[in-house]
């Protein structure tokens, strides 16, 4: 059992040990900027524990070597840390049916556990959603859709028919986005109920910002696809304190590799801890 002297991974305290079904800290990896291995040894060897997950963003791998991706997620899985693929399936499509197979396998070759969806960008109907999520699974990875709280306008059933599975003739594509909770939540649950391990939850029009939470929004995602099976991109620390504090330190999360020891903080405070006399008052936010 690892401990520190401040922390240890009991039921009864914050979360278990992992790897963890809830509580789940997912780290951005390179994006704007390099991230180099040296940089992610020191994150692992710090604060592994406390990641569970190191999330590719915005398909930064694509412009990465194979040899240098699969040194990333060795690294990674030595430290008992999944690694994410960003959103960049969706790119594969142009190149036909047979391109987002062999994507599956090359992840898979490359030490990768996790395919990301961006189910927006996607535009594909439904039922070739759910096909995509068994053929990840099928493939022996893990299937995460992400998804937006403003869709399409056109993929909203006309009529207010919301029979999802039924064949519904497709409509004209438009460049309008309309906020529809309804419909996120039922096309997540279909991707549950075909094998997807955890809905990812766009923070853009959420929760980019602390002081504009859409708590109605997120409340209503939690309650029926359920605090494990969720996780939300917290741009910032205040938003990650405004998630534990509403939702307490079993909620997964999306952070920026910076934030993690706060982030661990302020689950273990959230249950009457106090750590600012291991980190400094620095750490917390008033």
């Amino acid at each position: 059992m690892a401990a520190y002297r401040w922390k240890s991974f009991f039921e009864d305290e914050d979360r278990p040990e992992k790897p963890r079904r809830y509580g789940v800290t997912e780290v951005r990896g390179p994006h704007y900027s390099l991230f180099s291995q040296n940089l992610l040894q020191d994150v692992f060897e710090s604060m592994g524990q406390f990641v569970d997950g190191l999330k590719f963003t915005g398909g930064s791998h694509s412009l990465m070597s194979k040899s240098y991706i699969k040194e990333v997620t060795d690294l990674a899985h030595k430290h008992n840390v999944y690694v994410s693929t960003g959103d960049w399936a969706e790119h594969l499509l142009r190149k036909g049916p047979s391109a987002f197979k062999e994507y599956i396998e090359e992840c898979k070759q490359m030490g990768f556990d996790t395919i990301e969806i961006d189910v927006g960008t996607l535009g594909v109907p439904e039922e070739t959603l759910l096909r995509y999520v068994r053929l990840i699974k099928s493939g022996g990875l893990r299937a995460k859709p992400l998804f937006a709280v403003k869709v399409n306008k056109s993929d909203i059933p006309p009529n207010g028919d919301r029979a999802f599975g039924a064949y519904v003739i497709p409509a004209t594509r438009t460049s309008e986005l309309v906020e529809d909770v309804g419909l996120l939540i039922r096309k997540a649950e279909r991707c549950l109920e075909a094998g997807a391990d955890m809905i990812m939850i766009d923070a853009d029009d959420i929760c980019r910002q602390a002081d504009s939470v859409r708590a109605d929004i997120i409340a209503k995602v939690i309650s029926r696809l359920g605090l494990e099976k969720t996780m939300f991109e917290a741009s910032n620390p205040n938003t990650s304190e405004w998630f534990i504090k509403q939702y307490g330190p079993r909620v997964n999360l999306n952070v920026d590799h910076s934030h993690v020891m706060n982030l661990e903080c302020l689950r273990g405070r959230n249950l009457g801890k106090n750590h600012a006399s291991v980190l400094g008052s620095s750490y917390f936010l008033v």
